[in-house]
């Protein structure tokens, strides 16, 4: 077959390819919501999340617009414990900064939902995908609205008590919109025409899905660590407070508080969970290149490895450096990229199988 040809086949199967306009406005989706995890992780380090006080999904797109509505909204901000125990030097234009931060990433959810729902219509309107794959694709849209209420419920959390949001909402928040990228990846993912090249047995299948668990309890672990802001202290590694294996660990009782409101056992578990999703990598690299090497669908391992290998040592730098907003933000964008790049060797197995 000539090239002309070869040409012409290729333009006729993309020709043919209903989804392929579905997938990428998926893939873009899925940008999106990582697009929104850094912006809210600039939220969270500036400690800008509360400085919008109420929750007005439609009037609250239209920013404060003269003196007036300024003054007003920084008003309804003096009221909260924040302001008064952190934050009670500020005027209206320190305000008019952390507004910025939590103003855009709620413009920015807002944005996702007509992003989402507009080209969803027109595609169903086209018949590009039939009504088993429409529901899911719906069930996605309802994800990302659960999303932006837990957001809010995640806020209300600091308005009345704490000076900050509670560390347990924030995880709530962050692992929901993991759940919801990596299924914006794995959609659009498993609808890829045609079978990937390689041979897949049920243990790598089980294997790249625990792989995938652990990704997401770390994130969620990340989340306890941001809301206790335990990565400001025990700033050395290897050692943590001069010791391997830390004092204090249970000091909090009942003990199950540890885990979740003692900052250094939280950073500890932090810790501990990247040592053992390490090793967990190294581990399917090893078994996979005894079973026959990374050709084919197998070649996304060596990828995870060294994203793995790039994730720790930014956790790590993050960690010495008393976490800098510009290495904090990008460590847990790179987490969000891993738990995206498992996905896809998922899905890419699953078309195999």
């Amino acid at each position: 077959m000539t090239s002309v040809q070869n040409a012409a086949l290729s333009q006729t199967r993309i020709a043919g390819d209903r989804l392929r306009p579905v997938r990428i406005w998926l893939y873009g989706m899925a940008a999106f919501v990582l697009l929104m995890v850094v912006v809210g992780g600039i939220t969270r380090l500036t400690e800008s999340g509360l400085s919008i006080t109420s929750w007005k999904p439609i009037s609250g797109t239209i920013p404060p617009l003269n003196d007036a509505q300024w003054q007003a909204e920084f008003e309804a901000y003096q009221q909260i414990p924040q302001y008064e125990v952190n934050n009670s030097w500020m005027t209206v234009d320190d305000f008019k900064v952390i507004f910025f931060w939590e103003y855009l990433h709620r413009l920015l959810g807002r944005v996702l939902g007509v992003l989402f729902a507009v080209p969803f219509l027109v595609f169903l309107v086209q018949k590009r995908f039939t009504p088993q794959l429409a529901w899911p694709l719906f069930g996605l849209f309802i994800l990302g609205g659960f999303q932006g209420a837990l957001g809010w419920w995640m806020v209300s959390s600091g308005l009345t008590e704490l000076t900050s949001v509670s560390q347990y909402r924030l995880a709530a928040h962050l692992t929901a919109a993991s759940l919801l990228f990596i299924a914006l990846v794995y959609v659009p993912r498993s609808l890829e025409p045609g079978r990937v090249a390689g041979r897949v047995a049920s243990r790598n299948l089980w294997a790249a899905t625990i792989l995938l668990v652990l990704i997401i309890l770390q994130i969620g672990a990340g989340a306890f660590v941001a809301g206790l802001d335990a990565g400001m202290g025990y700033n050395t590694w290897p050692l943590m407070d001069g010791a391997i294996i830390p004092n204090g660990l249970g000091v909090m009782q009942p003990l199950w508080r540890n885990l979740f409101e003692n900052a250094l056992t939280v950073q500890f578990i932090h810790r501990g969970i990247a040592y053992i999703i390490v090793a967990y990598v190294a581990l399917m690299l090893w078994r996979q290149h005894r079973a026959g090497g990374f050709a084919g669908i197998h070649g996304w391992l060596p990828r995870l490895g060294a994203l793995v290998l790039l994730q720790v040592g930014l956790g790590i730098a993050t960690l010495l450096s008393a976490v800098p907003i510009s290495l904090a933000v990008g460590h847990q964008a790179l987490a969000f990229m891993l738990a995206g790049v498992t996905m896809a060797y998922i899905a890419d197995m699953r078309r195999a199988s």
